[in-house]
């Protein structure tokens, strides 16, 4: 059992090795890091996972396409026209959010520097260096005009359609960005406004949990305020 395993390992090592190949570090001054796992028997709100239980292999797969979904966060964000929603004056929470950028699975910026199978879970480490460009952007990102929210998002209750497991972990973390900016723009009863837009990026991989059957997302964001419409415009 244990030669299988070791031989099993050596094969994801090998496969995460075609995607961590070494390139001019000259090209990538400044590098960005974070550590994400992929449960080997996995089951999302009831719902068996349909390749249960993963390989290494499968798993390793995972945990990089769950790795350039984080860093797309990171470094692009999302642009947002969020409408805060009000009971009072029957105006409904609305929150719209599109990516302005996305690193696909097999990016040759993102690589693997350290493993671990532990408890069931496969850990992997992964750097991510970033070209002149995303360095620019990280720059924006931690300007003096950009703030600090984080909360906790939940991802659905009831699966319908399975959408997916990364789509469940990225409807977390959305979510999260949500109740982030709901938590930032209501903070004064006084200053209130009626809706808001602007930039929103992850400031650092979350934590991903499982919370009565669904995942949520414990995570920090930065916030780019373009424009508020307060109430007394209307």
């Amino acid at each position: 059992m244990l030669r299988r395993f070791l031989i099993i390992f050596s094969f994801f090592f090998t496969l995460f090795s075609l995607f961590a190949q070494d390139h001019e570090q000259g090209n990538h001054p400044y590098v960005i890091r974070g550590e994400v796992y992929t449960d080997l028997e996995p089951i999302y709100a009831g719902f068996v996972d349909s390749e249960y239980p993963l390989d290494i292999p499968t798993a390793g797969r995972r945990a990089l396409e769950e790795a350039a979904m984080l860093y797309s966060a990171m470094i692009y964000g999302w642009s947002f026209r969020y409408e805060v929603g009000e009971k009072a004056r029957q105006i409904e929470e609305d929150l719209e959010m599109d990516a302005a950028a996305s690193i696909e699975f097999g990016d040759p910026a993102l690589r693997v520097t350290e493993t671990e199978v532990r408890d069931m879970r496969l850990r992997v480490w992964t750097d991510y260096h970033l070209s002149d460009a995303q360095q620019r952007r990280m720059q924006i990102w931690r300007a003096g005009t950009v703030k600090n929210a984080q909360a906790v998002g939940y991802g659905p209750v009831s699966l319908d359609e399975y959408p997916g497991w990364l789509a469940l972990k990225q409807a977390a973390l959305e979510d999260a960005a949500r109740a982030a900016l709901r938590a930032m723009l209501r903070g004064s009863e006084r200053n209130r406004p009626k809706e808001a837009a602007g930039f929103i990026s992850l400031a650092s991989f979350p934590r991903f949990f499982m919370s009565g059957g669904r995942w949520a997302a414990s995570a920090r964001f930065r916030v780019q305020i373009n424009e508020i419409v307060p109430f007394s415009a209307y």
